[in-house]
């Protein structure tokens, strides 16, 4: 589902250790790998195998032990205004509305007033809450947050937007109309975005590649290229054909946690 638009992700030989001397944990070891522009890359393999830890390197929020992360040939040093970030959990701020929500980065930037506004209205438009725009978080449900987070995000106007298991505490049919949603936005508005997720069924439907992560620690194990068309049916042969496939590579990862 790439298009034009977004910015290069490059993480060149990223390994990432917890913990000090001879104490030190390895969760991430020698992570190589590209995300074009546009692209949508999942991010999925067994729990604790460090995909969070990788995304949060990319964000900026932490430090990798060894390699590095470039941003448009840029070296990651720190979080920074072209990647934004939505989490599982809202991270709404319960005393501004709808709107006041999404206007909330570009007014820490200084944009005027009207233009805070028409950002707004943008975004809010986009998701689909435009007549939820003066309700405050504690009235909406969950996805009608998270449909709040991910305008926020793109209000910043990132060139990259890293999602961590966003619509993971979401009920089933909820899940997959977020899935639907973010899918038609990124065909409106083309990000980077790398994705992490457990639902490997939801890695088919959003990705343009999904790569696959070892059991802790993490390294890459394998790159699929998802060749469907933009619009995708859960249950066509080949939408079923991938999900099988990665089905059978994540359950041998899966194992070797429990050997």
């Amino acid at each position: 589902m790439s298009a034009a638009g977004g910015a290069r992700i490059q993480i060149e030989g990223v390994g990432k250790s917890f913990g000090g001397g001879g104490r030190a944990v390895p969760a991430l070891i020698d992570i190589t790998l590209e995300v074009a522009p546009g692209e949508l890359l999942c991010l999925l393999g067994p729990s604790g195998c460090g995909k969070s830890t990788l995304l949060n390197i990319i964000a900026g929020f932490i430090r990798p032990t060894t390699g590095r992360v470039l941003v448009d040939r840029r070296e990651v040093t720190g979080p920074g205004p072209e990647r934004g970030v939505v989490f599982q959990e809202y991270v709404l701020f319960p005393w501004l509305t709808v709107a006041q929500n999404v206007e909330f980065g570009p007014r820490l930037r200084g944009v005027d007033t009207l233009e805070r506004e028409k950002l707004a209205a943008r975004y809010l438009d986009m998701v689909g809450l435009t007549p939820h725009a003066d309700k405050f978080p504690l009235q909406l449900s969950g996805g009608m947050k998270q449909r709040v987070a991910i305008a926020r995000a793109l209000a910043k106007n990132p060139s990259i937007v890293l999602m961590d298991e966003p619509f993971g505490a979401l009920d089933a049919q909820t899940r997959e109309i977020m899935q639907e949603e973010l899918s038609r936005i990124q065909r409106v508005e083309p990000k980077t975005i790398v994705f992490v997720t457990h639902s490997i069924r939801e890695a088919v439907y959003l990705a343009d590649r999904v790569a696959v992560m070892t059991s802790g620690p993490g390294r890459i194990r394998q790159v699929f290229t998802i060749k469907l068309p933009e619009s995708r049916e859960r249950f066509a042969p080949e939408f079923t054909h991938y999900e099988s496939e990665l089905t059978r590579i994540v359950k041998e990862e899966v194992a070797k946690v429990r050997e």
